[in-house]
């Protein structure tokens, strides 16, 4: 749903609102449907679609855990920074591109739409290739400042060498994904996505365990996966079905029209770069305490977190959309119910979650590994790293809240707030306040920070939402 995202308030504040509204939601009634329905309808399956894409990842690491043993998920944890660097390219054409495209299918300029696709692709082509070229040159010393060990680095060596190259291919997966959604086939775009993490369930345990080629057989079911989503996307393009076309002639990048693009896909670039900034502390500093075990306990954690914020970020892209809709429509009831709703199933699933987590963390841990040092040891790690999961959903309900009304400059700043300010002086300060064992004092950076950082949101946006609801019940007596 970041397709429409970044315009929402633009259309909302146009005279062609209820037009898009009918064009991206053919069900739209304002009478007729109900805050619930739009959720069933838009809302759960965006969320089933961000766990798909998590699978993407979550998969490698169960099978490579299973089948190469405690070092070779140790050496994955260095290659999670890497692979999310290499990604944000995809996000940044793909977001920016996809928000403009959506603009100009609205608006019934399909020839723009096409030549946006075509300077997004180019671009994406150039900017993965630089990556890639410099990712492969300087491997060891990337994997080395990433928190690797003589014992781990060969590992992550095997899997990065193979593959950095296939970054471009899902690059433009996430890009090309991303404008199919923006065109109205959202349904295609899921099915695509769904297909590729099948493809690589199926062939992750052939290459690794009947081949035993080990991370290197991991490696190459993704890119053999992500070609396969990447010749479906293509021939969908090329097809009849779609009024998105890529064309030769729209391969010419124009200022005028790919740098709005990056605009509206920056703010999204930098919040994915800064996971692997994260990563980057976490696994320094957990070198420097527990070794390569604590390394490799992470890999597992961030998975398991991955469970945990993916579907609430889902929900939240879901109900943006409706939101920004009613609130550029003054329905100020509408505007209310979608947000407490929204606030009810988030708190929903992440209490639900962080539940079973605290109760079977030995169910989590045993999917990534067998080893019985790091399971044991992860089990521990895993509920002081989650230990406020359950108030995840205050933070991602609002934090959403704050983009749908128009206002991203406190939507940044929470997310700002909570890895930067916050987090990382966490990961180093907390270790030398705290005696004992210095290990699980760097785990416990991210609870403390959530703390504060979900407490800084909520009062923040019970002040902002409360003047937004002022300013609404105003307008409505004019």
């Amino acid at each position: 749903m970041y397709d429409i995202l970044w315009n929402l308030h633009y259309f909302c504040e146009t005279n062609h609102t209820k037009s898009i509204l009918t064009d991206l939601f053919p069900n739209y009634t304002e009478e007729k449907q109900s805050i619930r329905k739009f959720f069933r309808s838009y809302v759960y399956p965006a969320m089933f679609n961000m766990v798909v894409m998590a699978l993407y990842n979550i998969v490698d690491r169960i099978f490579i855990g299973q089948g190469a043993g405690a070092l070779a998920i140790c050496g994955l944890a260095l290659t999670l920074p890497c692979v999310s660097l290499l990604s944000t390219v995809g996000t940044l054409t793909g977001v920016g591109a996809a928000a403009r495209i959506s603009t100009s299918i609205s608006l019934g300029n399909r020839s723009l739409a096409c030549c946006i696709l075509g300077n997004a692709t180019v671009l994406n082509i150039l900017l993965s290739t630089i990556l890639i070229v410099y990712s492969l040159y300087h491997l060891d010393f990337i994997l080395d400042i990433f928190g690797g060990s003589g014992q781990t680095i060969p590992y992550a060596r095997k899997y990065m060498s193979i593959l950095i190259p296939a970054s471009l291919l899902t690059n433009l997966n996430f890009t090309y994904c991303h404008a199919i959604r923006a065109s109205g086939f959202s349904r295609k775009s899921m099915t695509i996505v769904f297909a590729g993490v099948i493809a690589n369930i199926i062939l992750d345990p052939i290459f690794i365990f009947g081949f035993h080629m080990g991370v290197r057989g991991a490696a190459l079911a993704t890119i053999l996966s992500q070609a396969l989503s990447c010749i479906w996307v293509l021939c969908f393009l090329f097809g009849k079905k779609t009024v998105l076309k890529l064309k030769k002639n729209n391969m010419r990048i124009k200022k005028e029209i790919i740098l709005p693009c990056l605009a509206l896909g920056l703010s999204v670039f930098i919040m994915q770069a800064s996971e692997s900034v994260i990563s980057v502390c976490f696994n320094s500093s957990l070198l420097k305490y527990g070794g390569d075990i604590a390394v490799g306990a992470m890999t597992i954690l961030t998975s398991v977190m991955q469970f945990a914020m993916l579907p609430l970020q889902g929900l939240g892209q879901g109900a943006q959309p409706i939101i920004s809709y009613n609130y550029g429509a003054g329905n100020r009831g509408r505007v209310k119910k979608a947000f407490i709703l929204l606030l009810k199933c988030s708190m929903f699933y992440a209490i639900l979650f962080w539940a079973i987590v605290m109760l079977f963390p030995q169910m989590f841990v045993g999917m990534f590994t067998s080893d019985a040092a790091l399971a044991e040891f992860t089990q521990g790690a895993l509920r002081i790293y989650m230990a406020v999961v359950c108030l995840f959903g205050i933070q991602m309900a609002c934090q959403i809240t704050f983009g749908a009304l128009g206002n991203a400059k406190s939507s940044i700043l929470v997310a700002v707030m909570r890895k930067f300010i916050l987090l990382i002086p966490l990961i180093y300060i907390m270790p030398m306040v705290l005696s004992g064992d210095k290990t699980m004092a760097v785990y416990m950076a991210e609870p403390v920070a959530d703390v504060l950082a979900i407490t800084f949101t909520g009062v923040l946006f019970f002040f902002q939402f409360r003047k937004v609801m002022t300013e609404m019940k105003q307008r409505e007596k004019r």
